[in-house]
């Protein structure tokens, strides 16, 4: 179970340009919210996303109340994982109501660009579209949790959004390994 690296906070966020499942093409500026970004790399099939998935879009919406911009992009490959095809990822976005764009990133360069590891793995971005957190959603992972549960991804991104710098403990999401194409 891959763990991301500690975050190089500050980083600039990489410019990308991917198709939605809404039929829009996203771009890094259309995604980024007045007070900083999300973007959440994740897929359809891993449990550990599966698991989150309910908290994550109720999350996603205080965010984006909060004025933080939210993405999902998948990028695993969907010749050898075809649950995360650009169609099942459309379906999935309908079923679940997605408030957010699910982008498709079949070329896996915006992934390397972030140097995504796994799914689901989380960037927070302040309003200067600087890295600022690299942690998980909560700490109860791929388990429901109870409604009382710290809301650890929120609570960094309000600060975020409030000072421009994330807390300085953060704890690394853990989740599936990308599913990348074979070189």
């Amino acid at each position: 179970m891959p763990q991301p690296p500690a975050a190089d906070l500050g980083t600039p966020a990489p410019d990308f340009t991917l198709p939605g499942t809404d039929g829009k093409t996203w771009s890094l500026a259309d995604v980024a919210g007045e007070k900083g970004m999300l973007l959440i790399f994740m897929c359809n099939h891993c449990p550990y996303v599966k698991g989150i998935i309910d908290r994550l879009i109720v999350d996603a919406q205080t965010l984006q109340t909060a004025g933080i911009g939210v993405a999902a992009i998948c990028a695993n490959d969907a010749d050898s994982h075809p649950a995360d095809s650009f169609e099942n990822m459309k379906a999935w976005a309908e079923e679940k109501a997605f408030p957010f764009p699910y982008l498709h990133d079949e070329s896996q360069e915006v992934a390397r660009a972030y140097d995504a590891v796994c799914t689901p793995d989380f960037f927070g971005y302040n309003a200067a579209g600087e890295l600022q957190y690299r942690g998980r959603l909560d700490a109860f992972g791929k388990n429901d949790a109870p409604a009382d549960a710290p809301r650890e991804l929120v609570e960094a991104m309000m600060q975020v959004a409030a000072t421009g710098r994330g807390p300085d403990e953060q704890v690394p999401s853990m989740g599936c390994s990308i599913k990348w194409k074979a070189a």
